[in-house]
C-alpha cells in the first residue's frame, strides 16, 4: 500500500437527502473518502476526533463537517432520561451534569403530593416563605403555595422538641435546668420526622385513612432557623456571585442549605378535638354521626396503639364537622378525624422510667364501646397475614434507613414493640373487646429468635419468641 493510500480510508456515513421543503427527508447510506495527511490542531481534544476530517464524496464535491462535539452520559443507569416529561424543563440541568436532588422530593407513587411540594418550591423562591407555627413545642412551619394559601407542615429535623436548633425557648429551658428528666428515654432522639412519615405509611397499608398523607422532603427557606454561621456563608457567597461571577461560580451552593424533615398535607376546616368534644357534651351528635366518628375513632384506636404514640392527646388529632350543615341539612352533614402530630411514635421499648404516657382517648366514652364489626373486617384479615407485617415492617426499614444517625439494631427494637402492640391488637379484635379492654393488656415485646450461634445466611426462615414486660414507670397513673 502507497504512502498515498495509507493516508486515506474508505468511511462509510450517512447522508440526509430531501427532494423539496414539504417532503419527509431520507436517508441515504454512502461511502466518504477520509483523508488522514492533514496535519492535527493541538487545540483539540480527543472527544472532537483530534483532528479535521475533509470528506470527499463521490459526486467530487468536498466539504468540511461542522465541529461538533457529542458528548455521552457517564451514568450506567439505562433508566435515566434526559428530558423526562414529568419534571419541570427548566428546572432540569445540562446534558451530562444530572444530579440526585433534582428528584428527592419527587414521588413517582403519588403524582399529586409531588406537585403538591412542586408548587411550595415554586412559592419559596417567588418570595412567599413558609410561616412559622407558635404553638407547639418544636419548629414547625405553615407552607404555602404561589397563591399564599396554606398547603402543608413542615417539621424540619435539627428543629424537633430536642433537636439543636429548636427555636421554642420552652425546651431550651428544660433541657437546662431538668437535665435528668429530658427527653423521652423510650425514643430515639430526633426522628420525629421519620416517625410521622412513619404514621402515614401505616395508615395508608391499613386502608385507614385518617393521617394527613405525609412524606419527607427538603426544603430550604430563610424564616427557618439555622445557625448565624450558615447565614453569614450565604450572604458571602451571594456577595462574591454579584462582584465576581466566574468565582462565584465554583461554589456547588450559594444560598443555604436545605433542611430535611416531614411534610404534611394541611387539613382545612378542622379543629382540635377537644373543641368539638366538650360541645357535643351539651348538643350531642345525632344517632347516624355518632355512628360515623364511632368508625373514625377506632381507626384512630388502632392507629395509635399500633405506632405506640405517646404523645396523643385531645389537642393532636383534629375533628371536621359543621354544626350547622347538621342542622340544616343532616343527610348530607358528616364528620371526620385527622390523626396529626404524630412524631413521638415507634418506640424501641415501653415507657419503663417516670411516666406511663398514656392514649388519652382511653378516657372518653367512645372507648368503652367494643370495636365494631366494619373494624374487624377491615383490619382484622391483615393483621393476621404474617407476610403482611413483614412487608410493613420492611416498607419501615426503607423509609427509617435515610435517616444518618439509622441503627439497625435500634430499629429492630422497634419493630419488637410493634409487633407486640400487633399481636395485643389482633387478639383484642377477635375477643370483640373495646379500646379500654385493649390498652389494659399487658405490654408484649415479640423478638427473631436469635438461634443456636449459627450464621444468618444458613437460616431460611424467620423465627419469633414473645416475652412481657414487667418493668413499669415510676408514674403509672400519668
Amino acid at each position: 500500500m502507497s504512502d498515498s493510500e495509507q493516508r486515506q480510508l474508505h468511511v462509510p456515513y450517512r447522508e440526509y437527502q430531501s427532494q423539496n421543503s414539504t417532503s419527509p427527508a431520507t436517508i441515504v447510506e454512502t461511502e466518504a473518502l477520509v483523508d488522514l495527511s492533514v496535519a492535527t490542531p493541538p487545540s483539540l481534544s480527543s472527544a472532537a476526533n483530534k483532528s479535521l476530517l475533509i470528506l470527499q464524496c463521490n459526486d467530487d464535491s468536498s466539504e468540511f463537517l461542522p465541529d461538533v462535539e457529542f458528548i455521552t452520559n457517564s451514568s450506567n443507569d439505562p433508566n435515566i432520561t434526559i428530558d423526562s416529561p414529568g419534571i419541570d424543563r427548566e428546572s432540569q440541568p445540562l446534558l451530562g451534569r444530572l444530579e440526585l436532588d433534582v428528584t428527592f422530593n419527587r414521588f413517582p407513587d403519588d403524582p399529586q403530593f409531588s406537585e403538591l411540594v412542586w408548587q411550595a418550591e415554586c412559592a419559596i423562591d417567588n418570595g412567599i416563605v413558609p410561616e412559622r407555627i407558635y404553638q407547639g413545642s418544636s419548629g414547625s412551619y405553615f407552607v404555602k403555595n404561589p397563591s399564599g394559601n396554606i398547603i402543608g407542615v413542615f417539621k424540619p429535623k435539627d428543629e424537633e422538641p430536642y433537636g439543636r436548633l429548636n427555636p421554642k425557648w420552652t425546651k431550651w429551658m428544660h433541657k437546662l435546668c431538668c437535665p435528668c428528666c429530658f427527653g423521652r428515654s423510650c425514643l430515639i432522639p430526633n426522628q420525629g420526622y421519620l416517625s410521622e412519615a412513619g404514621a402515614s405509611l401505616v395508615d395508608r397499608k391499613l386502608g385507614l385513612g385518617i393521617v394527613p398523607n405525609t412524606r419527607v422532603v427538603k426544603l430550604v427557606s430563610s424564616t427557618f432557623n439555622y445557625p448565624r454561621i450558615d447565614r453569614q456563608k450565604a450572604r458571602m457567597k451571594q456577595a462574591i456571585m454579584d462582584q465576581f461571577p466566574a468565582v462565584g461560580s465554583q461554589f456547588k451552593r450559594i444560598g443555604l442549605p436545605p433542611k430535611i424533615g416531614s411534610f404534611q398535607l394541611f387539613m382545612d376546616g378542622y379543629k382540635d378535638a377537644d373543641y368539638w368534644l366538650r360541645r357535643w357534651e351539651s348538643d350531642p351528635l345525632t344517632t347516624k354521626l355518632a355512628r360515623d366518628f364511632q368508625l373514625q375513632f377506632e381507626r384512630l384506636v388502632i392507629l395509635d396503639y399500633i405506632i405506640r404514640n405517646t404523645d396523643r392527646g385531645n389537642d393532636n388529632w383534629l375533628i371536621k364537622y359543621d354544626s350547622n350543615l347538621a342542622k340544616t341539612s343532616p343527610a348530607n352533614s358528616e364528620v371526620k378525624i385527622a390523626a396529626i402530630d404524630n412524631g413521638l411514635a415507634f418506640p424501641f421499648k415501653h415507657p419503663d422510667s417516670w411516666r406511663a404516657y398514656p392514649y388519652h382517648w382511653a378516657w372518653l366514652s367512645q372507648a368503652k364501646l367494643p370495636f365494631s364489626k366494619t373494624t374487624r373486617e377491615l383490619v382484622l384479615p391483615q393483621l393476621s397475614d404474617q407476610n403482611f407485617v413483614q412487608d410493613l415492617c420492611d416498607d419501615l426499614y426503607q423509609l427509617f434507613k435515610q435517616d444518618k444517625g439509622f441503627d439497625r439494631h435500634h430499629f429492630d427494637r422497634q419493630m419488637s414493640v410493634m409487633r407486640g402492640q400487633i399481636l395485643n391488637l389482633q387478639q383484642a379484635l377477635k375477643d370483640s373487646k373495646s379500646p379500654v379492654q385493649l390498652v389494659q393488656m399487658p405490654a408484649v415485646i415479640v423478638e427473631k429468635a436469635k438461634g443456636n450461634g449459627a450464621p444468618k445466611l444458613f437460616s431460611f426462615s424467620d423465627t419469633f419468641t414473645q416475652r412481657f414486660q414487667n418493668k413499669s414507670p415510676f408514674f403509672s397513673w400519668c
